[in-house]
């Protein structure tokens, strides 16, 4: 069984993966919807896969059926509690992207400071300031506003990776863990184009957007991880809780965010891979 420790780096390399996103500030401001979409619906079936076999099933197998679909309703309730205190970068740019583009041009358009920009006051937290000083200040609340949101995002996908290692289910882990970094590069690329427009060196914009994922990742996965192994019984309760934080993602951000510029079908069969991915998977690690 693997130690807190390894838990710890597993859940860091993951949360770190936004400063992967990052690193195209150096060379551009802009990434395709085509990668984008593709991405999040690879990452969105890798988390349903780890979600029903690394959680779910094991739940059932270790505890009552009760106690894993009460562990599910809580969770999804926390995730959709979260988002209407801080919107998710996922669909602040699906969002803003539906309502800026038609159709036609959609599929060709890009992710970039400008659909972030326009989400941001889409959501209300423009000031409408004007001139050098006000555009600073409005990237400023962008990459805060993205930052939070990634960080808060991170705590249920953390505490998601803890309780399937604590389980037993390391290999299941890992591949959780892959699932949630694929996730974290676009949305750290969300966040670095706007903090790289306040004035903030290159490197620096790297390092925040690194940590952003990299701290909150492995505390809340060191939390999952030691609470199911000190507390005797919890872990089917929070194995539904986990999963119900990772469906909730899934339907309510991934999938609306991955199909909204044009395509669908690449972001479809990138699910489906994902999918096949963790069965495959579970498969091997159950021989």
């Amino acid at each position: 069984m693997a130690s807190l420790g390894d838990v710890v780096v597993v859940a860091f390399l993951a949360g770190a993966a936004t400063g992967l996103g990052a690193l195209p500030v150096f060379v551009t401001d802009r990434i395709s919807h085509r990668f984008y979409d593709a991405a999040l619906g690879l990452a969105a079936g890798i988390m349903f896969g780890a979600a029903v076999f690394a959680l779910v099933v094991p739940g059932l197998e270790l505890g009552s059926l009760w106690e894993v679909v009460l562990g599910i309703l809580l969770g999804s309730v926390f995730l959709l509690v979260a988002n209407r205190l801080v919107p998710h970068v996922h669909l602040l740019i699906s969002d803003e992207a539906d309502r800026s583009y038609p159709q036609s041009t959609s599929a060709e358009a890009v992710v970039g400071a400008r659909e972030v920009r326009s989400a941001l006051e889409h959501s209300g937290e423009n000031g409408g300031d004007g001139g050098d000083s006000g555009g600073s200040s409005e990237n400023s609340r962008q990459a805060m506003l993205v930052g939070s949101a990634i960080t808060i995002h991170n705590v249920p996908e953390g505490l998601a990776i803890g309780i399937a290692f604590a389980g037993g289910l390391e290999g299941v882990g890992i591949a959780l863990a892959i699932a949630i970094a694929i996730q974290n590069v676009p949305d750290g690329f969300a966040m670095a184009i706007p903090a790289s427009r306040t004035g903030l060196s290159k490197a620096k914009t790297v390092l925040y957007t690194t940590l952003s994922g990299a701290i909150p990742e492995p505390i809340a996965a060191a939390f999952g991880f030691a609470l199911v192994a000190v507390v005797t019984g919890l872990f089917p309760l929070a194995a539904g809780f986990a999963a119900g934080t990772m469906i909730a993602v899934i339907f309510r951000e991934l999938i609306p965010a991955s199909h909204g510029h044009g395509y669908a079908d690449i972001a479809t069969l990138t699910f489906v891979a994902g999918f096949v991915i963790m069965v495959v998977v579970d498969v091997g690690l159950a021989v």
